[in-house]
């Protein structure tokens, strides 16, 4: 979306907003912004200096860091005044050991910041808040954020342990138009063979990759569930498989699971992915519900499983709006404080 549009789009809310809040005032504004870098752990009132900062992460979600940051430059210069926060998918997996988030790379380049983060931080978070209110004795558990983008976190007592994704949002599992894990050395050999530059290279992990990559249909597995083509049933094959060996890999990171929960798109539309992914979890205990799981219940696995599975849907923007809700008092509390001072 161009700055202009971005503009327009702005007025168009303002304008709606002050419509549907009537007598009331808007106060705050809450941004997920995916990355949030080494130095970002925690939600943040925003100003100038910080968006400065922030921009210099680009690079490392190109997709994702200049739409976050866009609005929140229009609202600095619109409405000063604002109070707007920033909310990162990053800062739920600071809580993983260095050894998780560590790459095999000398020590100065992993200084620099090349390491392993993790996203989609949000939606875990909120699963996490829910979560004992669906299975409170669960210690150990495994949520596979599946949506058009899409990964998996190891959660350990409500604390992030390990993540699919790693330095940048293209990791990890295959997703609607990212390849996700690669070998790097695919990406010399795209260089060296087929002399393709950056700019190309970008555009194929990101773009054009992923099921809609491998299957030639369409990066929506609601079509390619829907398609008789070969190459879409290869598609949600690959997309499965993948998901079975990375849940093996985060088991063994806790030691065991107790739990799976399947929130977003894929997770929580579509029966016959959560049926194939908790069949290929049944080694761990595991035992579908297979009833409960076409009705869309909360609870898809047997009273008696060993490990239980859960559909509860994600809400990264409530998230996102307790985030802002909690800076907002903390600033009016030290702005009273202040004035008493």
């Amino acid at each position: 979306m161009s700055h202009s549009a971005m503009k327009a789009l702005w007025r168009f809310l303002a304008e709606f907003l002050r419509e549907q809040l009537g007598t009331h005032h808007l106060v705050a504004v809450g941004h997920r912004v995916v990355h949030g870098g080494m130095r970002y752990t925690a939600p943040v009132a925003l100003n100038a200096a910080i968006v400065q900062d922030l921009s210099c992460l680009t690079a490392l979600a190109p997709l994702h860091q200049p739409h976050n940051l866009k609005p929140i430059s229009i609202l600095l210069k619109q409405r000063a005044d604002l109070l707007q926060v920033a909310c990162f998918d990053t800062a739920f997996h600071c809580t993983q050991a260095a050894v998780e988030q560590t790459f095999a790379l000398p020590q100065q380049i992993t200084e620099l910041g090349v390491r392993r983060y993790g996203f989609h931080g949000l939606s875990y978070e909120y699963i996490t808040t829910v979560l004992p209110q669906y299975a409170a004795q669960a210690r150990r558990v495994v949520v596979l954020h599946l949506g058009n983008g899409a990964s998996m976190c190891a959660i350990q007592d409500g604390k992030s342990v390990a993540s699919s994704m790693g330095f940048t949002a293209v990791d990890g599992l295959p997703m609607g138009t990212r390849c996700g894990n690669l070998d790097p050395g695919v990406v010399l050999y795209l260089i060296d063979e087929l002399k393709m530059d950056v700019r190309a290279i970008e555009k194929l992990l990101y773009q054009q990759s992923g099921l809609l990559g491998v299957s030639g249909v369409s990066s929506d597995m609601r079509t390619l569930l829907d398609s008789d083509e070969p190459q879409a049933k290869f598609a949600v094959d690959l997309f499965v498989y993948r998901i079975a060996r990375e849940l093996g890999a985060l088991a063994a990171t806790m030691g065991g699971v107790d739990a799976l929960v399947l929130p977003a798109g894929i997770g929580e539309h579509a029966p016959l992915i959560r049926q194939r992914v908790c069949q290929a979890a049944a080694w761990l205990g595991l035992d579908l519900d297979e009833a409960a799981n076409q009705a869309g219940a909360a609870c898809i696995s047997r009273a008696d499983s060993a490990v239980s599975a859960w559909l509860i849907p994600t809400h990264e923007e409530w998230m996102i709006a307790q985030h802002t809700r909690q800076i907002l008092q903390r600033t009016r509390a030290n702005a009273a404080s202040a004035l008493i001072h």
